[in-house]
């Protein structure tokens, strides 16, 4: 962690603006949270500072409103729930006040009245169109609210928006809240100075999203696992006709370079040696085991490893030290083609010697389907945020906070 922490600085009686993401999930009519991991995710950080005396503002995006205030994307019903938690982490009652707008007279007004152990919300950032186009006097308006600021939220911290980069122009220290800590301690370490051996699962249904990722891997692990749609664009590469099953025409010959690359480099590439074909794709189709060396039947194609496959996937994982997930083996959706994610999900967690890191929607769904998220070193909350980072790449939201 070469930036500093929100435990470097201190926070007694000042104004901390804590950036974070209460991207939530609502009902259709927006009055009601359907699942909170992402408020509880950032609980450390906001219990920390109200521990430390700090006036808490805290800033997030939900949804894509457009730019304009929309009712169905207001983080007004937020405010109750994570009042509640608060209550419950502390063991007292929080004030958690709302602001309906998140720059402006009122929101000033608030921020200034706000004492020691409380806490200010503030409405959506989106409502505004300057906060995705990082607008200068955006960023300066949401800085006046503030002392200090902090970022927890990793999952928008490849975006460089107004309140992710822009605000750190105008308000320092800029630092990292300990959710957005862990995450760069895990990702970068993994990256950095993985314990060997070190395996990668690469999932998803296309490589086009991650081949970046899988070029920067090349040259970190021991073993490249691919799963998923992207696989079958790997055996076309082999020269195995796959029926039809996903394939990006396009990208067989990126598959072939890849895997010249990885026997060039020592790494073991490993593919599916059999797969679960279906004759649609339904959750209730015929299907057939198959093994991958062989041609696939010109109607059938395939939405999940076989058993070989899982065994293969299996053995890799339980002797590796750094373990890294990142997209599932099937078609996750349907639970009879889920057997080699959740078969993942567990082998995964089982190896107790080994640090876990799990990036990515339905890896981190699977991982909760197995009920092993608990056996898990670190489940990181940005898709999009941990993937760039696994590319290499800079994130804005990080490059800005304040140097040790």
């Amino acid at each position: 962690m070469s930036k500093l922490s929100i435990r470097d600085i201190d926070l007694t009686n000042k104004r901390v603006f804590i950036r974070v993401d209460f991207n939530v999930p609502l009902t259709e009519d927006g009055s009601t949270i359907t699942d909170d991991t992402r408020i509880v995710a950032t609980l450390p950080t906001i219990e920390y500072a109200l521990r430390h005396k700090a006036k808490v503002i805290l800033a997030s995006h939900l949804g894509r409103p457009k730019g304009k205030p929309n009712p169905k994307y207001s983080l007004r019903p937020v405010v109750d729930r994570l009042r509640q938690l608060l209550d419950r982490q502390l063991g007292e009652s929080v004030n958690v006040a709302f602001s309906p707008d998140c720059v402006g007279e009122v929101a000033l007004e608030l921020a200034r009245q706000l004492e020691s152990g409380q806490v200010l919300l503030l409405e959506n950032l989106r409502y505004h169109a300057e906060e995705e186009a990082n607008d200068a006097a955006f960023s300066k308006s949401l800085a006046a609210l503030a002392e200090v600021y902090v970022n927890d939220a990793f999952g928008s911290a490849h975006r460089a928006h107004a309140s992710t980069e822009g605000i750190t122009h105008f308000l320092k220290p800029a630092v990292a809240g300990l959710l957005m800590e862990k995450e760069i301690t895990y990702l970068g370490k993994a990256l950095e100075a993985p314990e060997k051996p070190f395996v990668a699962i690469i999932g998803g249904s296309k490589i086009s999203g991650k081949i970046d990722v899988i070029q920067n891997l090349l040259d970190k692990v021991n073993t490249l696992v691919i799963v998923g749609g992207m696989a079958y664009t790997f055996q076309r590469a082999l020269g195995v006709t796959t029926g039809k099953s996903l394939v990006e025409e396009d990208k067989i010959d990126l598959a072939k370079e890849t895997l010249a690359k990885a026997k060039a480099k020592g790494v073991n590439l490993l593919l599916p040696v059999d797969n679960i074909l279906a004759d649609n794709f339904a959750p209730d189709a015929k299907t057939q085991p198959w093994d991958t060396s062989k041609n696939f039947p010109a109607d059938w194609q395939g939405l999940d490893i076989g058993p070989k496959s899982i065994a293969a996937i299996e053995e890799v994982v339980s002797t590796a030290r750094t373990i890294v997930w990142n997209g599932p083996a099937g078609v996750f959706e349907f639970p009879r083609f889920a057997v080699g994610t959740n078969a993942i999900a567990r082998a995964v967690a089982a190896n107790k010697a080994a640090t876990s890191i799990i990036g990515g929607g339905d890896s981190v769904s699977a991982i909760n389907q197995a009920g092993v998220a608990d056996q898990i070193t670190h489940i990181s909350t940005g898709g999009g945020a941990s993937l760039e980072f696994l590319e290499g790449k800079k994130l804005p939201g990080v490059e800005a906070l304040t140097d040790k």
